[in-house]
């Protein structure tokens, strides 16, 4: 093969769709046992996904039930500064679910596709937890808590509910509820329908469709194809199984980890 015959080969070298998988529930993670979305773990990925040559388009499989409003923001935030410094297209695929923190990934992409029976959406914020002062007071146990801010301790589960909590709560939920709204209009803009959408209602396939959430209905290799067409790559990225559980032997955090994340998914019947 002569230098001219390599060149033209070279030449014909397929462009390349980077795939960057996004499963799970979004937190902090970490440690041997992390089997979350984080900014930290998924940075890798995003990177590499955005380094790839022939780059035509990055790709975004996304199939979270949200979690961390932070984490959310900090990931599609580094996938937005990547495509803009690379001037690289950025396209989302929702499967079952990209709701709460998941949809907020999904805004990180130029366009967001989904399936027809993906669950999308929850634009809101929530809290949820349990009140156990009438429990321990039956078995006579006291609960002692010393603290310098009258704060600090605010919503402690073992003591009564103050009003001042729970309005402060509500407050801070407001500040992220308000940040979650600023995002969703920012990325989809005039796309939005006319109508309050940050409810935390939830819309499946084409009704998400109806109110702007996505652009189509529409699985990852097909519209890839038929938006760069038949003779492109797939590079896929995907986070590492946690060590422990690549060994065989799952350790409690790994556990914890994943009673949690069970918890977040059968909130949309999955």
């Amino acid at each position: 093969m002569n230098i001219i015959q390599k060149l033209r080969k070279r030449l014909k070298r397929k462009p390349v769709v980077a795939v960057v998988r996004l499963h799970g529930a979004i937190g902090t993670g970490g440690g041997l046992g992390g089997r979350t979305l984080s900014d930290a773990g998924t940075a890798p990925l995003i990177e590499k996904a955005f380094a790839s040559s022939r780059l035509a388009a990055v790709a975004l499989s996304i199939n979270s039930p949200g979690g961390s409003p932070a984490q959310s923001a900090l990931i599609a935030a580094r996938i937005r500064r990547l495509a803009e410094e690379k001037n690289v297209p950025v396209y989302a695929f929702c499967e079952d679910v990209a709701a709460s923190g998941g949809y907020w990934l999904a805004t990180a992409g130029d366009q967001i596709f989904a399936d027809d029976n993906s669950i999308i959406g929850s634009i809101g914020v929530i809290s949820a937890s349990f009140g156990f002062q009438e429990l321990i007071a039956r078995h006579g146990i006291e609960r002692r808590v010393y603290t310098a801010g009258e704060d600090k301790s605010m919503l402690d589960p073992f003591r009564p509910e103050r009003a001042e909590d729970i309005e402060r709560l509500k407050s801070l939920q407001k500040d992220i509820h308000d940040n979650f709204i600023a995002q969703v209009r920012g990325r989809r803009g005039e796309r939005l329908a006319d109508r309050d959408l940050f409810t935390g209602e939830i819309w499946v396939g084409k009704r998400a469709q109806e109110v702007g959430l996505i652009d189509g209905i529409a699985h990852l290799v097909p519209k890839m194809k038929d938006v760069f067409g038949k003779n492109i790559a797939f590079r896929v990225s995907s986070p590492r199984r946690p060590l422990l559980s690549r060994l065989g032997a799952p350790g409690v955090s790994d556990l914890l980890a994943a009673v949690e994340e069970r918890a977040q998914w059968q909130r949309w019947g999955l």
